[in-house]
C-alpha cells in the first residue's frame, strides 16, 4: 500500500479520529485513509516506537505530547491551504486533496503568508 505516505498523515488522521469517535483503533485509521489493517499496524508500531503514539489499556491509540504536536500543526495547514484554496475558486474535493499534499511540503514562511491571507479574508478586513 501507500507506506511512502508521511508519518504526518497517521498523526492527523488520529487527531480527527478522536475529536470525531473518541476512542481511536488502528482499523478505525485504516478506516479513515483507506489503507490496509497490515499497512497501518506497522505505521502505529513505527509510530509507537518513535514516542509519537501510545496505546491504552483498551488498545485505543493515543497521541503523545509529541505526536500531538506534529498532528496540531499538519492540521492546521491542512484546513488554512484548504481554506484559501477554496477562496480562490478550488472545489472543496479538489481543495482538500491539494491541501493533504501541500501540507507536508510547504515551507513555513509560505504558510505563514497563506495563513494571513486566509486569516484577514475571514475577518472581512482583507481581499
Amino acid at each position: 500500500m501507500k507506506m511512502q505516505e508521511s508519518p504526518e498523515d497517521y498523526l492527523e488522521a488520529i487527531l480527527v479520529l478522536s475529536r470525531e469517535l473518541g476512542n481511536v483503533r488502528s482499523i478505525d485509521v485504516a478506516n479513515y485513509l483507506g489503507y490496509s489493517k497490515p499497512s497501518i499496524s506497522v505505521a502505529m508500531k513505527r509510530l509507537r516506537e518513535n514516542g509519537f503514539v501510545a496505546l491504552d489499556d483498551h488498545g485505543n491509540l493515543i497521541l503523545t505530547g509529541s505526536g500531538l504536536s506534529i498532528a496540531l500543526k499538519i492540521y492546521e495547514r491542512h484546513l488554512t491551504i484548504s481554506q484559501f484554496l477554496m477562496s480562490i475558486g478550488v472545489s472543496e474535493e479538489v481543495a482538500k486533496k491539494d491541501a493533504c499534499r501541500m501540507e507536508h511540503v510547504i515551507s513555513d514562511e509560505s504558510f505563514e503568508k497563506i495563513k494571513a491571507i486566509t486569516s484577514s479574508s475571514f475577518l472581512g478586513t482583507g481581499n
